[in-house]
């Protein structure tokens, strides 16, 4: 199961997410999400633990406890949506008027 978690400190570390989470069972990865250009945390992250019932324990207790001295959120990650290419949009909204 892929686990999402929110409100994460910049200061943790995978090691400090693993450590939290392993106390429940198996922990397959962990992903902490970074900003492109400068490599800082951007504050979330995401944990996969290989049984279900594991992780479902681990959300359960984790919601809300602090890791990294920061009360974090925790959920069953939902699947990334496809928000479509990025592009020069222009339209210009306009209500379908033709503006020349």
């Amino acid at each position: 199961m892929n686990i999402y978690v929110g409100n994460l400190s910049y200061d943790a570390t995978e090691d400090d997410i693993r450590q939290a989470f392993a106390a429940y069972g198996t922990v397959t990865s962990v992903n902490i999400i970074t900003d492109r250009e400068t490599g800082r945390s951007r504050g979330f992250a995401f944990v996969e633990m290989s049984d279900r019932s594991e992780s479902e324990a681990a959300i359960e207790a984790l919601n809300l406890q602090k890791i990294a001295g920061r009360a974090v959120t925790v959920n069953e990650a939902k699947p990334r949506e496809n928000r479509g290419g990025r592009g020069g949009g222009g339209g210009g909204g306009g209500g379908g008027r033709r503006r020349y």
